[in-house]
């Protein structure tokens, strides 16, 4: 068990962290029809909104209630529902997500009466489903500010079942999706139940949202993708809901008390051994034999896991990412036998006690930095703003986790799975290659054509000599 270290400096020097708001804001964005509005001052949307469009390169739907110092003083009250009010007279969107911000917290807003009073002014868009979330960014990170936001989802659209109707629909799983997966890693996850004949209602569905919409239009207001309403509110009919990632836990028990779905959870799906209880589990749900496709994916895995061994074996690496993330590079890195010198995370969370690690520091990029050069790392693993200090140290940077905007298609990037750990594999293996440095060949001043240490011409027969 990793011991946690808490943060010992009065300030952050090379930030790690994500906001809360951003990651509720994520969350919203993986619904159909949808736009967030951040319940705050206009810099801190348009701050946010730059680093998702510079991430995953589309374009981003953030709406703001902009607070300002008289109505952040006085009141914002007006801003809130009267922002409600434009956004669905002009847009008509299935959902607005209404997540506030460390301005209105200070202030003290009860979001929960905002909404309801915007309903009893405006009954007449009822049609509209508004879901307020609680997500200071003072606290917590960008993964538990995407968490609370799935669990206000739930709360707002999946009403109890008085009766009980789970796996009604035999073929429907839930898919409670972490913060930590990529449009790639929903696609995969998606084509991974479907081959065992089983259909996923993903919650939320950022892969259909956020990767690979062209339209005509410049802009658009609204989300093209995501899960949809229709599709929330059938969750209680499914056979199964699978959670991927400790910090959907409290999602989970909100979903399985409101529906009595029976669930399976799994920490992250990143290597061998996740990858076979993921497949076992829909193996289970569904009663089929495991596809043959799945097999051979699976025997790939171990082919790569044999290749790249002599790479990854005692290779010392330093991580930096949200605690879900984290602990899936960790121990997905651990077992093809390299060390994790360095861990650090931006937030506390239950799940980093299973870091494969001595400990794990709450802070920033420095103190990564830091712990990596006390520990020789050879590879560091973290998000795009860690260059500058891969660059110091002198190592590689293997990106993960958000944002990366120095980096084309890395919001695209497959982790999981058998496929999704071969690619990692291979790009770590090679990453330690291209940095190796081979001592170079010492030539003795004895040598017979007196050319001493200089560099040595390939003679026909210089594979025998002996260096």
């Amino acid at each position: 068990m990793a011991e946690i270290n808490k943060r010992s400096k009065a300030l952050t020097v090379n930030p790690l962290k994500a906001s809360q708001p951003l990651g509720a804001a994520l969350a919203f964005l993986g619904l159909r029809n949808s736009i967030p509005m951040l319940h705050g001052s206009q810099g801190c949307t348009a701050f946010g909104k730059v680093f998702f469009v510079r991430h995953f390169r589309e374009p981003i739907p953030l709406q703001t209630t902009a607070m300002d110092q008289v109505s952040t003083i006085m009141s914002a009250d007006e801003n809130v529902i009267e922002g409600l009010k434009v956004i669905c007279e002009r847009h008509k969107p299935d959902f607005i997500g209404l997540a506030t911000t460390g301005l209105s917290e200070v202030q003290g807003v009860d979001i929960g009466r905002l909404v309801r009073q915007f309903r009893d002014r405006h009954p007449q868009f009822s049609a509209t489903a508004v879901v307020p979330v609680n997500t200071p960014d003072y606290s917590g990170c960008l993964e538990s500010g995407y968490a609370l936001a799935v669990e206000a989802i739930i709360a707002t659209l999946v009403e109890p079942s008085l009766t009980n109707c789970a796996g009604r629909r035999r073929k429907q799983v839930n898919v409670l999706a972490g913060a930590m997966l990529t449009p790639g890693d929903i696609e995969a996850i998606r084509e991974w139940i479907a081959a065992f004949g089983l259909r996923p209602v993903i919650l939320p569905d950022i892969g259909d949202s956020l990767d690979g919409h062209l339209v005509d239009a410049e802009t658009t207001p609204l989300t093209l993708g995501g899960t949809q309403r229709s599709e929330i509110a059938s969750l209680g009919d499914s056979i199964a809901t699978l959670v991927i990632g400790r910090s959907m836990c409290r999602a989970a028990d909100l979903l399985l008390s409101r529906t009595g779905v029976p669930d399976y959870r799994f920490d992250h799906l990143l290597g061998l051994d996740a990858c076979d209880a993921f497949t076992m589990a829909l193996a289970e749900i569904s009663g089929q034999p495991v596809p043959a496709q799945i097999d051979r994916q699976r025997a790939q895995l171990q082919d790569a896991m044999l290749d790249s061994h002599f790479m990854t074996g005692f290779l010392r690496v330093g991580i930096a990412a949200d605690p879900d993330l984290l602990v899936a590079l960790g121990q997905f890195l651990a077992g093809v036998g390299a060390e994790i010198v360095a861990a650090v995370a931006p937030a506390r969370a239950e799940v980093l006690a299973e870091m494969p690690a001595e400990s794990v520091r709450i802070g920033d990029l420095e103190d990564l930095e830091r712990a990596a050069q006390a520990g020789r790392a050879q590879l560091l693993i973290s998000n795009s703003h860690a260059a500058q200090s891969a660059g110091r140290l002198g190592i590689p940077l293997l990106r993960a986790g958000f944002p990366q905007y120095d980096w084309v298609g890395g919001y695209a990037r497959t982790w999981v799975g058998y496929r999704g750990a071969r690619s990692a594999l291979f790009d770590v293996a090679n990453l330690f290659l291209g940095n190796h440095h081979d001592t170079p060949v010492h030539r003795s001043i004895y040598w017979p054509d007196g050319r001493g240490d200089q560099e040595v011409r390939p003679t026909p027969d210089a594979g025998l000599v002996c260096h």
